[in-house]
């Protein structure tokens, strides 16, 4: 094609896009001066109560700042019909005055031709152009042709080839995961839109694409599924909070700010798990024995004296016998409730016991019965009997329930005895020890066997109360001005417009009781139940793990996102059969991605032999494209290593015209040569991710790409853990375009032959 026609199509492009951010920026518009409004009737007072202004003035920013996040590249495609229609795809929907579209939103039905239209089956579709844009200006387009003979004259002359896919793939990484919604394949697109209900496994090779096919999916549900939604949320659950980062800014540019992106060990409020341990600890923490061991752990707390206690409470002499004490704790337990709502029928009972034998010392004739409240009363305030009673069944809290139990030798002994011996050493800690992400599934598992302390109850019941009181307020203060405007005004109000405006109020109440956005509530709250739940790296979780997320989801409408092969941790899921007959039997449904999108053939060529070694029936994803240079592999002595790798890492560096090279290395070894290298981002520092350079470990790369990387002692990462293999096989498939490993000593026979 001429390049005269190449610029008549992109100028007719960049005509069309014109017209939809010109729509935009109306919307935007519209929204910063609603924001505004809000912002100023607040400084008079219009607004009732400080959490209804700032839920009003979070409504609109949330507005604002979506549709500021979907502005780069708003439009990416068209499909032009037989009938003669075309349509432009989108990031979001737009539509003129007269409310017929200027863009369709993509996960409407109505673009799902533009992902899965073949030649062989082209749904209607002529022609699906690709519109690859910069900001707002278009530097390129390119057209597959689906029905050749549907075309008219003035259509073929304008068809434009380059592979919009291809150029995607090759482009340089930036630190941060990007959307696809203009590169989507067939086989991603049919995940995408998958029913809501149940659990979806998407297994998948590294490169497949799982991680942005689910992110995908999830804005997809809240686009379709936005009313069953919008109330609970999304949560996405990584597998570090590097990874988190990496994918942070996709779902809003998707128009999606109302997900919750966390690890597991973000999912107990007020916990920060940032504390590590070895494998051992996590293996035994994560297994679903610790279910019994914190129950048994709880029912220790609970105790039954061997002998009378005799106490002196004013002038009276009391005493508690081991029979009263025995049948207050059974007729608790009869309550199946958790431990402290049933420590309540305990005290109770126990409190009645002493109270009759009070009663009994004055003399019941002397005493009437607002005399035995009082009484009643006095022990419950006594500090003697509050010691006993605090002796005999404690008040407990998650986090002093687990950390007393795993810095007691006897408690974890007695917890635990099915337990071996290196087993309890191996979670054995101080008892003022930093939390770990395997502690939080504890935590969480403590909380429902404990329930709410007396005093969260009472804090709830009053916050409860105060916003009732404020919501009333706002409803009457509203009635009350309506109806002045009216009696001033002369005004006859319409039966629809009184539902309008009890409407009104009733969302106002809703903010009033309900501050902030789905998100932030649901981050505050260990009980919020959410409509949906994305698991990526999803093999990597401990039975535990999965207790805590069952929870979060009930309903188990979850995608699953995985791959068994990569599994790094001796507590991973060994297969998605077993783990979801437990959790939702016969609810539960698989899918594959087989095509590798990221890795060129040169260096799957090596994971290959890896996953070989792993399992031989496992087959690796097929790479779509070839790369630009062959990965190398070669060992130095020992005592040339570290110079060695600090010169590999400048060679790779020159080598890249740009783009990010990260250094994958042991954990174990991890301190030792981030203290010998320079000019290398840590994992500790926030802009890891945006560093020319980066040292991580393979469990800090899982989910994460890079142009370049390089494996430091491939024989440390193998031996670091029982499933090293698997762990070197994520950190070959790490890179996009060039790949090194540089071995301490000698090659491990995995890569022995690649390295010859």
């Amino acid at each position: 094609m001429t390049d005269h026609l190449l610029a008549q199509e992109i100028a007719e492009e960049q005509g069309h896009v014109a017209i939809m951010y010109e729509r935009l920026d109306v919307l935007r518009e519209r929204a910063r001066g609603e924001l505004g409004r809000v912002q100023r009737e607040n400084t008079v007072d219009n607004l009732q109560g400080s959490s209804e202004r700032e839920s009003f003035t979070k409504l609109f920013s949330n507005r604002f700042a979506q549709l500021s996040s979907v502005e780069r590249g708003l439009c990416f495609g068209r499909i032009d019909e037989t009938d003669g229609e075309r349509f432009h795809i989108g990031r979001i929907g737009l539509f003129d005055e007269e409310y017929d579209p200027l863009l369709i939103d993509w996960r409407t039905p109505l673009a799902q031709s533009f992902y899965r239209a073949t030649p062989a089956a082209p749904l209607g579709v002529t022609r699906r152009r690709h519109i690859r844009l910069n900001g707002r200006t278009v530097v390129g387009v390119d057209d597959d042709v689906l029905d050749l003979d549907a075309l008219q004259d003035t259509d073929r002359s304008t068809l434009i080839g380059e592979a919009a896919l291809m150029s995607s793939l090759g482009a340089s990484r930036t630190g941060r995961m990007n959307e696809i919604v203009a590169t989507i394949q067939t086989e991603q697109d049919e995940i995408i839109r998958s029913e809501l209900p149940g659990v979806l496994v998407v297994q998948g090779g590294p490169g497949t694409g799982k991680t942005v096919v689910a992110l995908h999916r999830a804005a997809y549900l809240l686009y379709t599924h936005r009313e069953q939604l919008a109330r609970t949320g999304v949560l996405v659950v990584g597998p570090n909070t590097t990874f988190l980062r990496y994918i942070d800014q996709v779902l809003p540019s998707l128009g999606e700010t109302d997900v919750v992106l966390a690890t597991v060990g973000e999912l107990y409020p007020g916990v920060e798990a940032t504390a590590t341990e070895g494998a051992a600890a996590q293996r035994v923490k994560g297994d679903l024995a610790m279910v019994d061991v914190l129950a048994q752990a709880v029912e220790n707390f609970r105790r039954i004296p061997d002998a009378p206690m005799e106490f002196k409470v004013d002038q009276h002499e009391l005493v508690l016998r081991p029979a009263a004490v025995r049948k207050a704790k059974e007729k608790a337990l009869e309550s199946d409730g958790p431990h402290n709502p049933a420590r309540r029928i305990f005290v109770r009972r126990i409190l009645k016991v002493l109270t009759d034998q009070v009663v009994d010392k004055i003399g019941r004739q002397y005493v009437g019965e607002e005399d035995i409240e009082d009484i009643h009363k006095e022990l419950a305030e006594d500090d003697r009997v509050q010691g006993v009673l605090d002796h005999l069944w404690p008040e407990l809290t998650p986090q002093l329930l687990v950390s007393v139990l795993l810095s007691s030798p006897e408690r974890l002994a007695a917890a635990a005895p099915h337990l071996s011996e290196d087993d309890r050493a191996a979670i054995l800690r101080p008892i003022d020890a930093p939390w770990t992400a395997s502690d939080v599934p504890l935590l969480d598992e403590a909380a429902e066997l404990i329930g709410e302390l007396d005093a969260a109850v009472a804090a709830r019941r009053q916050q409860a109360a105060a916003a009732e009181a404020e919501a009333a307020d706002a409803w009457k203060y509203a009635r009350e001005v309506v109806q002045v405007q009216m009696e001033a005004e002369n005004i006859v109000v319409m039966p629809w417009e009184i539902e309008q405006f009890e409407n009104l109020v009733h969302k106002r109440q809703e903010l009033i009781e309900n501050p902030g956005t789905v998100s932030e509530r649901a981050s505050s709250d260990r009980s919020w139940v959410f409509g949906h739940l994305i698991v990526d790296e999803a093999q990597e979780l401990s039975a535990m793990d999965w207790r805590l997320l069952m929870r979060r989801c009930p309903r188990r409408s979850m995608t699953l996102v995985g791959d068994i092969a990569q599994t790094g941790t001796d507590a991973g899921v060994k297969s998605w059969a077993e783990l979801l007959e437990r959790y939702a039997p016969r609810r539960w449904r698989s899918a594959e991605l087989t095509v590798n999108y990221r890795t060129p053939t040169e260096i799957m060529t090596v994971a290959a032999d890896v996953l070989k070694a792993i399992d031989p029936s496992l087959q690796p994803p097929v790479s779509v494209r070839e790369g630009d240079s062959e990965p190398w592999i070669r060992a130095v002595p020992t005592e040339e290593f570290t110079d060695a790798l600090a010169t590999a890492i400048k060679t790779e560096r020159a080598a890249m015209d740009d783009g990010r090279l990260v250094v994958l290395v042991p954990s174990p070894r991890y301190a030792e040569l981030a203290a010998v290298l320079d000019d290398v981002a840590r994992s500790n520092d926030p802009g890891v991710l945006d560093a020319p350079v980066a040292l991580l470990d393979v469990t800090q790369a899982k989910g994460l790409e890079f142009d370049s990387v390089l494996i430091a002692d491939p024989a440390g990462i193998i031996a670091e853990s029982p499933r090293g293999l698997s762990d070197l096989y994520v950190a070959v498939t790490r890179a996009t375009k060039r790949l090194g490993v540089l071995a301490d000593g000698d090659l491990p026979q995995v890569l022995a032959v690649q390295g010859q």
